[in-house]
C-alpha cells in the first residue's frame, strides 16, 4: 500500500511539474488567442472521448481488483471492457468527424479538428485503470514520466512562433496517445495465450450509472471552456485556461491517495469492514486537508505572481478567475473523498450519477446565464458553485447511508494556521520587490510557519504519522 501511494504521488507530481515547464513557454509563444484555441479544440475533442470511455476507466478499476489476480477473470474484465470501450470509440469518433462537417463554426479549421479525432478513435487504449485495479502503480508512473519528458524536448525543438499552433497540439495528442498504445500492446502481450470469456451484459447497468455520473461530471468540468469558446473569445478561454490550469495542476496530487485506496476500499466493502473503511477514509480527509486549505489561502495570496511567472504579463486578466478557484481543490478533494472512496466503493454508483446529473444541469444553466456577459470571472464563479452543488450531494448520500465519521477539528485548525499566511504574505512584500525571490520566500516561509502551528501549537501528528498502516490517524 505504502509503495503504491508513494508512486502514486510521484505520478501526481510529473502531472504537476510537466505543465509547470511546458506551459509557461507555450503561453508566451503562442499568447492567450493561441492557448485559447488550442484548449478549445483539445475541449472538444474530449467531450466524445468521455462519450467512448463509457465509465470504464473508473469501473475498471474496481472489476480488476475484485479478479484479484486470478489469470483467467483477470483476461475475461480486461477483454470484455475493452473491446466495448473499442466500439463505443468507433461510435463516438464517427459522431465527432460528423459534427465538424455539419456545424459551420468549425468551418475555417475543420482540418485541424479532424487530426485532433484520433484522441477519440484512440480512446480505447487507456489503460490506467487495468494497472489501478492490479495496483501497479509504478507502472504507470515510470511510462508516463518517460513519454512526459519526450513531449517537453518536442514542445521546446517545434514550438517557436505563434504559428506553431498545430505543433502544440501534435505534441499534446502525443502525450496522451503515446502513453495509452504503448500501455495497451504491452497489456495484450503479456495476456497473450491465457483463455478468457467475454462478458458484456453483467458489465452493461453497472456501467451505465457510472458512464452517466462520470460523463456528467465530466461535462461540467469541460463545460465551461466549450461554452466559453462559443459564446465568448478564444482570448477569454485562453485567459480563463491560465487561471485554472495552475489550479487543476495540484488536483491530481489531492486524489492521489484516494485512488489508491479505491481497490482497497472495494474489497472492505465487500467484506463489511467497515473499521478498515473509516480508517482509510480517515487518513484521506487528513492529507486532503492538510494539502488543500493553506494552498486555497496561499493561492488567493500571490495569484498576480503566480500568473506573471505562469503565463507572463499578456495574463493579467486570468488573475481574478484564479483567486475565485482557488478553493477549487478543497472542495474536489471533498468531493472525491465521498464519492471515489465511499459512494462508488459501496456499489451506490446510482447516487454519484444523481450528484453529477445535478452539476451537469447548474453548470449548463448558469454558462448560459453568466458566460457570455462576465467571460473568464462568470465561468470561475459557476466552476465553484457547480462544485460545491456536486460536493454538498455527495454529502448528503454518504451521511444518509453509512455512519462514517469525519475529524472536522482539523479543518478548523488548519484554517486557523493557514490565516498567518496573510501578514507573513505583507512582510514578505516589504523584504523584496523581485517577483521571484518574494514567490519562493513567501511559499517557503508560510509552508514553514504552517508545519510549527500544526506540530507544536494543535499537537497534530497527521504529518508523522500518515504512512502508518497499522492504526487510525491521529485525533486532531
Amino acid at each position: 500500500m505504502r509503495k503504491n501511494i508513494v508512486y502514486n504521488i510521484l505520478l501526481s507530481l510529473s502531472n504537476i511539474l510537466f505543465p509547470l515547464v511546458s506551459f509557461p513557454y507555450a503561453a508566451r509563444i503562442l499568447g492567450p488567442n493561441g492557448i485559447g484555441a488550442a484548449q478549445f479544440i483539445f475541449s472538444y475533442a474530449q467531450y466524445f472521448a468521455l462519450f467512448a470511455a463509457l465509465g470504464i476507466p473508473v469501473y475498471g478499476i474496481k472489476e480488476i481488483a475484485k479478479a484479484n489476480n486470478e489469470p483467467i477473470a483477470t483476461k475475461s474484465t480486461f477483454v470484455s471492457l475493452s473491446s466495448l470501450f473499442f466500439i463505443t470509440s468507433i461510435i463516438a469518433s464517427s459522431l465527432y468527424i460528423a459534427s465538424i462537417f455539419l456545424i459551420p463554426y468549425f468551418e475555417p479549421q475543420q482540418n485541424i479538428y479532424i487530426i485532433t479525432g484520433i484522441l477519440v478513435l484512440f480512446s480505447f487504449t487507456y489503460t490506467d485503470w487495468y494497472y489501478a485495479g492490479k495496483g501497479e502503480f509504478k507502472t504507470i508512473t515510470i511510462r508516463s514520466v518517460i513519454v512526459k519528458a519526450m513531449a517537453l524536448i518536442l514542445l521546446y525543438l517545434f514550438v517557436k512562433t505563434p504559428s506553431d499552433l498545430y505543433n502544440y497540439l501534435g505534441i499534446l495528442i502525443f502525450t496522451i496517445l503515446g502513453n495509452q498504445v504503448y500501455s495497451f500492446i504491452v497489456i495484450s502481450y503479456k495476456n497473450k495465450g491465457i483463455p478468457y470469456q467475454l462478458e458484456y451484459a453483467k458489465h452493461i447497468k453497472p456501467l451505465l450509472f457510472i458512464f452517466g455520473a462520470t460523463t456528467a461530471s465530466s461535462m461540467y468540468t469541460i463545460w465551461d471552456t466549450v461554452l466559453l469558446g462559443f459564446l465568448s473569445n478564444a482570448a477569454a478561454v485562453g485567459y480563463y485556461t491560465a487561471a485554472i490550469k495552475f489550479i487543476k495542476l495540484t488536483l491530481p496530487f489531492v486524489t492521489s491517495v484516494g485512488a489508491v485506496f479505491i481497490p482497497v476500499l472495494s474489497q472492505h466493502f465487500a467484506e463489511k469492514k467497515y473499521a478498515s473503511v473509516q480508517q482509510n477514509l480517515n487518513a484521506s480527509f487528513y492529507f486532503i486537508v492538510a494539502l488543500t486549505v493553506p494552498l486555497t489561502i496561499g493561492t488567493i495570496l500571490i495569484a498576480p505572481e503566480i500568473i506573471a511567472i505562469f503565463s507572463g504579463d499578456k495574463f493579467e486578466n486570468s488573475i481574478m478567475p484564479m483567486q475565485i478557484m482557488a478553493v477549487l481543490p478543497l472542495i474536489i478533494g471533498f468531493g472525491h473523498l465521498f464519492a471515489f472512496q465511499i459512494l462508488i466503493p459501496s456499489d451506490k454508483s446510482k447516487e454519484v450519477f444523481i450528484a453529477m446529473i445535478a452539476g451537469l444541469i447548474i453548470s449548463g444553466g448558469l454558462n448560459f446565464i453568466l458566460t457570455s456577459r462576465y467571460q473568464e470571472v462568470g465561468a470561475a464563479f459557476i466552476c465553484i458553485i457547480t462544485e460545491i452543488s456536486v460536493t454538498v450531494i455527495y454529502f448528503y448520500y454518504t451521511h444518509k447511508l453509512f455512519s462514517f465519521r469525519y475529524p472536522w477539528k482539523f479543518l478548523l485548525q488548519s484554517l486557523a494556521s493557514s490565516i498567518t499566511f496573510i501578514p507573513i504574505a505583507m512582510a514578505c512584500k516589504l523584504f523584496t520587490q523581485d517577483i521571484y525571490f518574494y514567490t519562493c520566500l513567501c511559499i517557503a516561509s508560510c509552508a514553514a510557519v504552517y508545519i510549527v502551528i500544526q506540530l507544536f501549537v494543535f499537537k497534530n501528528t497527521f504529518l508523522t504519522s500518515y504512512f502508518r498502516p497499522t492504526k487510525t490517524i491521529g485525533d486532531a
